[in-house]
């Protein structure tokens, strides 16, 4: 198989705007929210826009491909990441997002943890990341009751290259002025726990039965290894993603996993890739795009100023050994 680009899913939302214009061409009309880039659910499912598989929808594709896509470890029975590009121009909801287990039983659908890249800050960009002191659910009740929750959010002013994870049952929110580049779980579950009076349905029993106000957020700033022509930051692991970022000004040669498939997001500059044999295919890069990488693809090559965003469901031994072995003396 290739890589992979696929055509841009656009959502209007009230909290959206036009920012995505800066490096996009083909928004349509309206407040634009949320681009899904990489999607594969019933609210949204990316089709291929290149190569052989122009105009196959990825669900077909896993269907038709299986492990040759997705890798030998990775279950075709569901997608398990979804890649979006966020645009608040408005703040968003306070909310929160619950577990597997009861976003299982009670809404059929996964459980969502999701990681936030700040592609863009503008003048007061900001985000909430759980809860400031030692505040109860009883507190944070009765504060909804009086429209006071501020008081008890965690703010902060935040800036471009910025990392933030945000666990399922953090309490958290979007602020205005900011540009995310959204890695999640693959799920559409959120529950708001106050919409500022924009008059849209509220979550609240819900949302208190799985927050967990033990959560506190906190900027992610990683371990970064310095290697031969870039660097590599390893910014979160987990057992439902892994987030690294590459920094490089000339070239990334990698080779794919024949267990699991990659998803990169370039989250600044731009260049090429170049993939089969002797590198004679490419693909453009463009500041924004994303490409998911099968499992089957072979060896690749990044070319250009670029830093890239890479995605994928880990093994998380290997990948803890991986880090280990840079310090390991």
């Amino acid at each position: 198989m290739y890589p992979l680009k696929f055509e841009n899913l656009y959502y209007d939302k009230i909290w959206g705007g036009r920012d995505l214009e800066a490096f996009r061409d083909n928004l349509p009309d309206g407040n634009i929210g949320e681009s899904w880039d990489v999607a594969c659910h019933k609210n949204g499912t990316s089709v291929v826009a290149n190569g052989e598989f122009k105009g196959k929808r990825l669900d077909d594709l896993i269907k038709e491909k299986g492990s040759e896509l997705l890798g030998t470890k990775i279950s075709p029975d569901w997608f398990p990441l979804l890649v979006k590009l966020i645009n608040a121009k408005d703040k968003l909801s306070v909310q929160v997002h619950p577990n597997d287990e009861y976003a299982k039983r009670v809404e059929g659908d996964m459980g969502k943890t999701e990681v936030w890249y700040v592609v863009e800050a503008f003048e007061g960009a900001n985000l909430v990341v759980g809860t400031k002191g030692n505040c109860t659910k009883e507190q944070l009740k009765k504060a909804l009751e009086k429209d006071q929750i501020d008081e008890y959010m965690n703010k902060i002013p935040v800036q471009k290259g910025e990392v933030y994870l945000v666990r399922s049952g953090m309490i958290h929110a979007i602020g205005e002025g900011v540009i995310v580049a959204e890695i999640q779980q693959n799920s559409d579950t959120t529950y708001r726990v106050s919409d500022y009076n924009r008059g849209r349905e509220i979550h609240v029993e819900k949302a208190l039965d799985v927050i967990d106000l033990s959560l506190r957020g906190k900027k992610s700033e990683g371990v970064k290894v310095k290697k031969c022509g870039y660097e590599k930051t390893y910014l979160c692991l987990g057992r439902d993603f892994s987030l690294e970022l590459y920094d490089f000004e000339k070239e990334l040669i990698e080779t794919s996993d024949e267990e699991r498939f990659y998803i990169f997001t370039c989250v600044d500059g731009k260049g090429e890739l170049f993939y089969g044999e002797n590198n004679s295919k490419s693909e453009a890069i463009n500041y924004g795009d994303s490409v998911l990488i099968p499992a089957s693809t072979g060896k690749y090559t990044f070319k250009g100023n670029m830093k890239l965003l890479k995605s994928y469901v880990p093994d998380v031994e290997k990948v803890e050994k991986e880090i280990l072995s840079e310090i390991e003396y």
